[in-house]
């Protein structure tokens, strides 16, 4: 280059490098090396020439491979075979996951089959589906075997809100059938396998119970872990409830129906019913009451049959504290006499209100039938009553009534009334109607029934001495439901 002043100066031209004076001079800078040298687009492939270099769009792409100018764009056939190759992946992809998963749920599905079966024949299902066949005129709705997921789907997969209650023999859970019957399911808890058959047979019996005063036993399900067994729902919950909640409802005239209800139930099944049944666990929370307030002897977990040929049977000894027949518990024999005491504790509940058993209450207290007796005895009755009975009944009436739980707490069960003439008696009482001398009793004495100050002479005419042992010495500490670790033989 001419300086000017004739000389000149040498420099290396664009896409050079170097010294011009020295050698080599002049080099080549590769401007692919360093991507800021290029302008080249990211789908371009930069190739170096002598001062220079040129940008090429890769396959699939087409443009001048240049960023600033037109760049590289993916031709259509290729966009649409990358878009193809992409959703054959994805749905091979989703198509694997799905043929996993069917092939899980199916072994499982095999696998909770051949389970329900084999709980099916484990809990006696097959024994029962043939005596039911060889049993005539038994109804379908009677008999009707269940399956577990008819079960699930009623009770919303066991759900806690549910559970209508829990027991000694299993939880009760409120079902809503296909058929939108509300029903209560009960799930009973682990059964021994030397106890199906003995269980089959009596679950056919109590199907073929058929009483307006029982709970009705719709059918079963065998392909559970435990068998389950479903009755019909009773809405207004248990008598229980009922006599001790807060300001109690309940007439006299109610309480005595409820109870001869109660009792004609019992009845039926200790001589009505194809084959004697011992409930063996009568109280008043095991007797449920319908949309109408009609009683329903309920919980048949620990009932026994009586042979035609035996008056009682030997068993491990069950049964709610407070309730429970002392005779039974000190020998392991079971009569039906040992229901007729259970249900001469519910009668002074329903009289007074208080719980069997009570811990709170002073030592003499504690145990209801022994302080009702103990009441009796000391001409105190109407003090333990509760106002609203003493106030709505006669004095004949409730001392007949008080008569009768005595009879039914005797310690001896020989001395006890059958519950057939309990039922008789109660339903006589229920009759009953004031004498005219009631009616010309003064005021004054009236109220007097109701203080704590009772005429000591109320009984002196009508109670007398006792014809039979009475269980006035029978006491527990608890209140709890139970199966004796002992067997009597």
């Amino acid at each position: 280059m001419d300086g000017g002043s004739g000389g000149y100066r040498c420099s290396c031209k664009d896409g050079y490098k170097g010294n011009p004076y020295l050698s080599p001079g002049c080099i080549d800078i590769d401007e692919c090396e360093d991507p800021n040298l290029n302008d080249c687009d990211g789908n371009a492939t930069c190739t170096n020439t002598p001062g220079s270099f040129n940008c090429s769009c890769n396959p699939h792409y087409f443009g001048d491979g240049r960023s600033d100018g037109h760049g590289c764009n993916p031709d259509q056939a290729s966009q649409i075979s990358v878009i193809k190759l992409s959703l054959g992946f994805i749905i091979g992809f989703v198509s694997l996951l799905i043929g996993v998963i069917w092939i899980y749920s199916c072994i499982n599905r095999r696998k909770l089959i051949k389970l329900r079966e084999q709980y099916f024949q484990q809990n006696g299902g097959l024994l029962m589906k043939q005596k039911i066949s060889s049993i005539d005129g038994t109804s379908a709705e009677s008999s009707k075997i269940f399956t577990a997921e008819e079960l699930k789907k009623a009770t919303n997969n066991y759900a806690e809100d549910r559970i209508l209650g829990r027991g000694g023999y299993g939880v009760v859970y409120k079902g809503i059938l296909q058929d939108q019957r509300i029903v209560a399911i009960k799930k009973s808890k682990v059964m021994d396998a030397n106890q199906v058959e003995q269980f089959i047979h009596e679950l056919l019996i109590v199907t073929q119970v058929n009483h307006r005063n029982v709970v009705k036993l719709l059918g079963c399900c065998f392909e559970s872990e435990v068998p389950e067994l479903v009755y019909e729902y009773i809405p207004n919950g248990t008598l229980f409830e009922h006599i001790h909640k807060t300001l109690s409802r309940l007439t006299l005239e109610n309480r005595l129906r409820i109870a001869a209800e109660a009792a004609g139930a019992l009845s039926y099944l200790h001589s009505a019913a194809s084959i004697p049944i011992i409930h063996r666990d009568v109280k008043s929370t095991n007797i449920l009451l319908d949309g109408n307030y009609v009683a329903k002897m309920a919980d048949f977990g620990a009932s026994r049959l009586v042979p035609f040929d035996q008056t009682q049977v030997t068993t491990l000894v069950q049964g709610t504290l407070g309730y429970l027949d002392p005779e039974y518990f000190h020998t392991g024999q079971l009569n039906e006499k040992s229901d007729v005491y259970s249900f001469g504790v519910v009668l002074p509940e329903l009289l007074t209100g208080k719980k069997p058993i009570c811990l709170e209450r002073t030592p003499g207290e504690k145990n209801l039938a022994s302080y009702f007796l103990a009441s009796m005895k000391e001409n105190r009755l109407f003090q333990v009553l509760e106002p609203r009975v003493v106030k709505e009944g006669t004095l004949e009436q409730i001392q007949a009534i008080a008569e009768l739980v005595k009879r039914c707490l005797y310690v001896k069960s020989e001395e006890r009334p059958t519950m057939k003439e309990v039922a008789m008696e109660l339903e006589s009482l229920r009759k009953y109607r004031k004498d005219p001398w009631v009616n010309q009793q003064s005021h004054e004495e009236s109220e007097s029934l109701l203080s704590d100050e009772a005429p000591t002479d109320l009984y002196a005419l009508s109670i007398g001495p006792s014809t039979g042992d009475i269980s006035g010495q029978y006491s527990f500490g608890s209140s709890t439901t139970f199966p004796l670790s002992k067997s009597f033989y």
